[in-house]
């Protein structure tokens, strides 16, 4: 049985007296780490230089922090009500100030995204994997101790303890050490708050070595609130809707598109009528591929569970069962109302959510014949940051070496797109970003680093419509990239591809596609934006309402930022026709009584964008 404990450093000292000065510590993606511990145990290692220790890790999970002063205003309340009693990861602060010491390394394979450019130590030790293939590399560095945040019950007078949102990577290093490839020891530390999940993930104590179980060390969940969903991201989601089949599998990845596409599933299958008018606005040239409602449904198979799948659950989508399970999962993270939802979920429905280890979601291998069966006309969605006219992605990096996030799984559902009969891999980008105040195509005629090879492209979606590449020549792949791309864009591209030798000189965009502007799909969308369909946050939110009120005009203001003269039009607004309708937000913000010229300034502002998104 394990060894129980009440005090991280003692277990600290346990961990190193068992494993000796040359520690290699596992810690799970995300949300399973425990922090407690490993700050124990780098404490140690910090202050004693004898010690080596390394962790290996992914998606180190830290608290936002605002950079501005009327950032500060808005975040700051919502920062300490969802994470304020979430531990720091001191390895973390470590990194940031270029402080880690000699003895202690840092290795990841997937970043949080945006959250290590340009620190030199991190984007040195990152470690470019696929999901499926960490384990193997933390297994060839030795790996000593795994550390994880657990779920305890009490069944019948056993203990047991539930590895909970981190099945991933620990159960199949735990099938590793099963099998004599490996022995380590594994460590956890309870939380209150982390669902108990049933499957493969719910272990006996006897799998430990050591559990860190005290109300002392017991902390909120990290919980990031979800992300308010746009136009964009939502006609990227309806575009996508269209290509799921009834009876089909699906995995989405993390963020708003996987919402939008969830929530546009729900309306196909509960207003179906509404979502055919809505796609004829949308894309009147271009019937979606499947239309119907969802009578067989859906079976999940991805690698995150997020709150998306649990709204398809709820919407009648998700209903096709495999072996009793309607979703299979490796890690989850989510806002606070999705793990409560996992906690209070009645034990017949939980039962047929199923955590599962990486190497069965992500890939084919093991009991392939049973996993082709369940993964019937499967749909991989994924997001990428850029694409290529001949159809490459980029999703991780950048052509200067510094990385974003990582490869993760992406290229392991784009794999088993080609190896599933019937399956496909669907990448989702928008079609332009902002660089300060330049906005920028995200679809470039090539780009110096690449994520998924175009001989591997399949579906790219932007929200101006589907570009199907698969099995088609470079000439019909570019035409199809130049139809989706911003029309702001298209004649420079096309121009690119011609003197290349790529493209007929002749050749010519489709009337169809040449209004691929943010106002066509803005206007598109209002009808069924105004009748409620397409609710910002469709799976609910941790933001206040008088929050929720606040998000677009700040982010009103965030565009205006970038350009002089709207900044000084938002000015002139807010300070001639204040608006009397806006005095709960501007309190929000601390800005209802403001004494300073820079509080009224703001005032004048933030006053101007609120009555724009009315």
């Amino acid at each position: 049985m394990p060894k129980l404990f009440s005090d991280a450093a003692a277990i600290a000292d346990e961990i190193i007296r068992d494993s000796g000065p040359n520690l290699v510590v596992g810690l799970p993606l995300g949300l399973g780490k425990a922090n407690h511990i490993i700050n124990a145990l780098y404490q140690r290692a910090a202050n004693d230089r004898s010690l080596k220790l390394t962790f290996f890790s992914a998606l180190t999970l830290e608290k936002p922090k605002p950079s501005s002063d009327l950032e500060r205003r808005f975040i700051s309340p919502v920062i300490e009500r969802l994470f304020g009693g979430y531990p720091d990861l001191d390895y973390a602060n470590a990194l940031h100030a270029g402080k880690l010491p000699p003895n202690i390394d840092v290795i990841e394979f997937f970043f949080l995204a945006g959250k290590w450019l340009h620190v030199p130590f991190a984007q040195q030790h990152y470690i470019s994997a696929n999901y499926t293939h960490a384990s193997s590399y933390l297994l060839t560095r030795g790996l000593d101790v795994i550390t994880q945040l657990v779920a305890k019950r009490v069944v019948n007078g056993e203990t047991r303890y539930s590895l909970s949102c981190n099945t991933d990577t620990t159960l199949d290093l735990l099938r590793a050490r099963a099998e004599g490839r490996v022995s380590f020891k594994l460590v956890g530390q309870v939380n209150s708050e982390l669902p108990f999940m049933p499957g493969p993930g719910d272990l006996p104590a006897s799998e430990f070595s050591a559990i860190l179980d005290d109300p002392s060390v017991d902390f909120p969940l990290f919980a990031p609130p979800s992300e308010p969903i746009g136009d964009t991201k939502y006609a990227i989601g309806l575009h996508a809707a269209g290509l799921i089949r009834d009876g089909g599998s699906l995995q989405i990845g993390i963020g708003q598109v996987g919402d939008a596409l969830a929530q546009s599933l729900i309306v196909r299958h509960k207003d179906n009528a509404q979502y055919l008018d809505l796609m004829k606005r949308l894309a009147p040239a271009v019937a979606p591929a499947e239309t119907s409602r969802f009578d067989k449904g859906l079976y999940g198979v991805s690698e995150m569970l997020t709150e998306a799948f649990l709204g398809l659950i709820d919407g009648d989508v998700l209903k096709r069962e495999v072996d009793g399970v309607l979703l299979h999962g490796a890690f989850f993270l989510g806002p606070k109302s999705f793990y409560r939802a996992l906690r209070e979920m009645p034990p017949d429905t939980i039962a047929r959510i199923r955590m599962m280890p990486v190497s069965f979601t992500n890939q084919l291998y093991g009991d392939e014949d049973a996993k082709r069966r369940a993964r019937v006309d499967a749909r991989f969605v994924n997001n990428a940051m850029m694409a290529t006219l001949m159809g490459a992605a980029i999703s991780d990096g950048l052509e200067n070496g510094q990385v974003v996030s990582g490869v993760g799984g992406q290229y392991n559902f784009v794999a088993q797109a080609f190896a599933l009969e019937g399956a496909r891999s669907i990448l989702t980008l928008e079609s332009t970003r902002q660089a300060g105040a330049k906005t920028e195509s995200n679809i470039r005629w090539s780009y110096g680093h690449v994520t998924i090879p175009r001989h591997l492209r399949d579906i790219i979606i932007t929200e101006y419509g589907v570009a199907d590449l698969r099995g088609k020549s470079d000439a019909d792949v570019i035409a199809a990239m130049l139809s989706v791309a911003d029309s702001r864009f298209q004649p420079e591209l096309m121009r690119q591809a011609k003197d290349a030798g790529k493209l007929p000189r002749n050749f010519e965009i489709a009337a169809a596609h040449r209004d691929n502007s943010p106002d066509r799909i803005a206007a598109a969308l209002k009808p069924a934006r105004d009748a409620g369909l397409l609710p910002a946050f469709p799976f609910g939110s941790d933001f206040t309402d008088v929050e929720q009120r606040l998000i677009p005009a700040l982010q009103v203001l965030s565009a205006a930022s970038k350009s002089p003269l709207q900044l000084a039009s938002l000015a002139w607004q807010g300070m001639t026709q204040p608006d009397v309708a806006n005095t709960a937000p501007l309190a929000r913000l601390g800005l209802d009584k403001p004494n300073t010229f820079s509080d009224r300034l703001y005032r004048a502002l933030v006053g101007a964008a609120l009555s724009r998104t009315r």
